[in-house]
């Protein structure tokens, strides 16, 4: 059994508890810093203003899904001419803001929808114990995508074209053949009419 701090997502974080449940695996209940660093003036602050809660994906344990429930504190700035008044911690090292996943399964989300796409990915995340969606990896792969190729010219392309559905939905990937990176990823619908008999 592994000990409460090989639990911690990341650094930061403090485990409180941890619990196997039958329906979603095992349940992480962790605390985040006990002091706040304004990102404005960078004064620390000991002033807690309120709590916020976040519920993150992390990587299995024994097959089985992991939440963690994190408990994030609201500061107050302590200096009176900084702009911010209040923040709230940030964990950069462990998840993105408004992120429902840690950053380690993030990166692995990444990896295999470069490798197998969509639905093959979306199958081996359920069988490693990790449940993402196909959209959710394709989201991935689109948003990874803009932000490495935003403003480099693509010299050799390469097109596939693909149906979810046969003459309805229809998915396009094009693949920047020089850096193996995916480049866009477009999903469209076609409006079926059907003549009357």
């Amino acid at each position: 059994m592994r000990t409460k701090s090989k639990w911690s997502p990341g650094p930061g974080v403090k485990i409180l508890g941890v619990v196997l449940t039958d329906d979603d695996g095992w349940v992480v209940t962790a605390a985040g810093p006990a002091i706040g660093i304004c990102p404005e003036c960078r004064l620390r602050s000991r002033s807690r203003r309120g709590w916020s809660n976040r519920s993150l994906q992390d990587l299995p344990v024994q097959g089985k899904a992991v939440t963690v429930k994190l408990r994030l504190s609201r500061w107050r700035c302590l200096q009176q001419q900084c702009e911010r008044q209040t923040f709230t911690d940030r964990l950069p090292t462990v998840a993105s803001p408004y992120a429902r996943r840690t950053k380690r399964v993030v990166e692995i989300v990444g990896l295999l929808g470069h490798s197998t796409g969509g639905r093959p990915g979306e199958r081996l995340m359920q069988r490693l114990g990790m449940p993402v969606s196909d959209d959710t990896i394709l989201r991935h792969l689109k948003q990874n995508a803009a932000v490495a190729h935003g403003a480099t010219e693509i010299r050799v392309a390469g097109i596939d074209d693909w149906s979810w559905r046969r003459a309805t939905r229809y998915g396009t990937i094009v693949v920047d053949l020089e850096r193996r990176a995916v480049a866009d990823i477009r999903c469209s619908a076609v409006a079926v009419i059907r003549a009357p008999n």
